[in-house]
């Protein structure tokens, strides 16, 4: 056995004697007895100690059978981060262990072990439990943020079949969010995962708002999009000193985030969701539009380094899948508008004038120094100044 070999069992058998509770691999299917590929499961017990309630498999894309949304990085697959990118990891349809595919992930160099990991919303003090199917030698499994040491499940070989890995772990209590990972070993050749899942208490759906509660005279400007970055808006912004919520695409985002972060540079700014192909999200099934959200979250936390809390759904499209998709991705609101002062509009979808609480959409297009200055001059007229909408969220 290699030394790095003989340190990794070394070092995994030291770790599952301390780490409560302990990591096993398990033999026993109890994907066919909650449903499998984010079917979400039954009611049952959740993780939280002395509540009931409904026990669902959080992990996005767990079966490795969703498609990768338009405008998504080539190569990624959807609800996954894998360090090698598409030069390590794959979606394969060649013997799965259930439906139509499984990811298959070959490390490129001796240095990698080919991990691929996601970003799960979590509650604090709460027990779950991840599993998921592999084949290969040498495969892990494990959880990181738990704010509670766990050990790793692996396995030494699957020989040749698949075996289910499965932790426990229960979250810290300030566990918001833990990083699923699974991984293989240093030069120790492909392994393939199938039929993943996080199952604990489904958390409750986010809150939908076109307004923000306050009795105190400020509206919020919201700027959408991110295809066309002009520097007059940005002047504008910096000028009157505003803070303004930004909801770029991951792709205009990441050609240019230094655009993003001077302009909400202002404080009270912050970058949030709003998808990652623009797409109408009230036409998609529940684990497509988890797969939108979560991933434009991470594009998101990867480029600005602070998680979204608000989701934008494109053309205000959404429906009740949507509140529970954003509340699995971490999302606490999800925001429409009642004024649009877009390409030159100044409509206020309520009568009169702008009011406290109100949400002023706008899009980042060449009209948008005029448009900021428009809604701008509606504010003052109303007595109202802009404010920090995440400084006024509950």
């Amino acid at each position: 056995m290699s030394t790095r070999l003989s340190a990794l069992a070394a070092s995994a058998v030291l770790f599952a004697a301390v780490a409560v509770p302990a990591a096993s691999a398990a033999t026993g299917d109890p994907a066919r007895q909650t449903g499998q590929n984010g079917q979400n499961g039954q009611n049952g017990q959740t993780g939280q100690t002395g509540q009931t309630g409904q026990t669902v498999n959080l992990a996005t894309n767990p079966g490795f059978e969703l498609p990768s949304p338009n405008l998504a990085d080539w190569g990624s697959i959807p609800g996954w981060n894998c360090t090698g990118g598409p030069a390590e990891a794959a979606v394969t349809t060649t013997a799965p262990r259930s439906g139509g595919s499984a990811l298959t992930v070959t490390p490129a160099g001796e240095d990698s072990t080919g991990e691929c990991a996601q970003t799960v919303s979590v509650q604090p003090d709460t027990t779950y439990t991840a599993s998921a199917w592999v084949r290969g030698d040498f495969v892990h499994l494990g959880a990181t943020g738990t704010g509670r040491d766990v050990a790793p499940a692996w396995t030494e070989t699957t020989g040749g079949g698949w075996q289910q890995l499965t932790t426990r772990f229960t979250t810290g209590p300030d566990a918001r969010s833990i990083r699923l990972y699974v991984h293989g070993w240093y030069q120790q050749g492909p392994f393939s995962v199938d039929d993943v899942r996080v199952d604990g208490p489904a958390p409750a759906p986010a809150v939908a708002r076109g307004s923000i509660p306050t009795e105190d005279k400020v509206v919020f400007f919201t700027v959408d999009d991110g295809w066309q970055r002009n520097p007059e808006a940005e002047r504008f912004i910096a000028d009157h000193h505003l803070p303004i919520t930004a909801f770029p695409l991951p792709m205009p985002a990441g050609g240019d985030p230094d655009f993003f972060r001077r302009v909400t540079a202002v404080p009270g700014s912050s970058i949030q969701d709003h998808s990652v192909s623009h797409s109408d999200l009230s036409k998609l099934p529940p684990d497509q539009q988890q797969v939108e959200i979560c991933d434009a979250r991470d594009a998101m936390t990867r480029l600005f380094g602070t998680a979204p809390v608000v989701f934008r759904p494109p053309s205000f499209a959404w429906n009740t899948d949507t509140l529970q998709a954003a509340a699995d991705c971490g999302i606490r609101t999800v925001l429409t508008a009642d004024a649009d002062f877009s390409w030159g509009a100044s409509a206020v979808w309520h009568p009169g004038p702008l009011q406290p609480g109100d949400v002023v959409l706008m899009h980042w297009t060449d009209t948008l120094a005029t448009d900021l200055a428009r809604a701008l001059a509606a504010a003052d007229a109303a007595g109202l100044r802009p404010a920090g909408l995440t400084d006024y969220l509950r």
